[in-house]
């Protein structure tokens, strides 16, 4: 038996091992098809997997020829610039102190019986575009992904979120007036299990795991928008039978994008 574990997707460290699609034409670290209601794509696109400290505004500047040189390094013996000063200008303005927030001499000592607020989760500036999509939500909503490994390897990925994040998923999901409108679900926008994994019970797996997650965040239900028609390699929302199997009803019936939800 495989030591199944399965791990939140927060940090570059776990985004890295985000296992590559069945169909090499798509990318699950450079795709935004649920993110951009209008642009998003599933392509694979390599310049997002570049962290920003790599492709830095020395690297983006370079061949611009309308972007402004740059700048030379201080001469020690020039003389320092002049400032003409102006006698008609007003006086500089002292700010007013305020006797209650101010020290004259320096910030004040920390106070012991002041509570501490925690320091919220969040991704790094540098980290890849796609992560900074998953990490949206970081700080109030919790992670976007999640990831089943066995025995240390990935094999299993999942993509989730509340509506708010997934504009694509709420335009769909307009086409269908017969949903409840309240209370909002969650959506899980991708499932994908690696070739060599498949038919393991990995998905089925992850995605129990998901809801319970999503249950626990205070959502009511989770809904799923498989495309029918699709080729299983080509497909991360997976198969209508697919989320049958996970618990799921048939919500909307649709010969092309039905609707799968499964009350939490």
């Amino acid at each position: 038996m495989a030591r199944i574990e399965i791990v939140d997707v927060t940090d570059e460290a776990r985004f890295g091992l985000i296992p590559p699609c069945a169909d090499p034409s798509f990318d699950h670290r450079t795709c935004d098809y649920w993110e951009d209601a209008d642009r998003g794509s599933k392509a694979g696109r390599p310049g997002w997997l570049a962290s920003r400290a790599d492709s830095g505004a020395s690297s983006t500047a370079a061949g611009n020829p309308f972007a402004p040189p740059p700048g030379r390094e201080a001469n020690p013996f020039a003389p320092p610039p002049r400032t003409s000063a102006n006698p008609f200008a007003p006086p500089p303005k002292a700010a007013v102190r305020n006797p209650f927030l101010d020290d004259p001499d320096g910030p004040p000592d920390d106070n012991p019986f002041v509570p501490q607020r925690p320091a919220r989760p969040a991704v790094a500036a540098e980290a890849p575009r796609k992560l900074h999509l998953l990490g949206r939500g970081l700080a109030v909503f919790g992670s976007y992904a999640k990831l089943l490994l066995a025995d240390g390897d990935a094999v299993a990925y999942c993509q989730f979120g509340p509506l708010s994040a997934y504009p694509r998923a709420l335009r769909l999901r307009e086409l269908y007036p017969k949903l409840p409108d309240a209370p909002l679900p969650a959506v899980i926008t991708c499932i994908a299990t690696t070739p060599a994994a498949r038919r393991g019970g990995h998905a089925l797996r992850l995605v129990a795991e998901v809801c319970e997650d999503l249950a626990g965040r205070g959502f009511a239900a989770v809904e799923a928008y498989p495309e029918v028609r699709a080729r299983e390699d080509s497909t991360p929302a997976a198969r209508p039978d697919f989320w049958i199997k996970a618990g799921f009803r048939l919500a909307v019936d649709d010969e092309r994008y039905p609707v799968l939800r499964r009350e939490l």
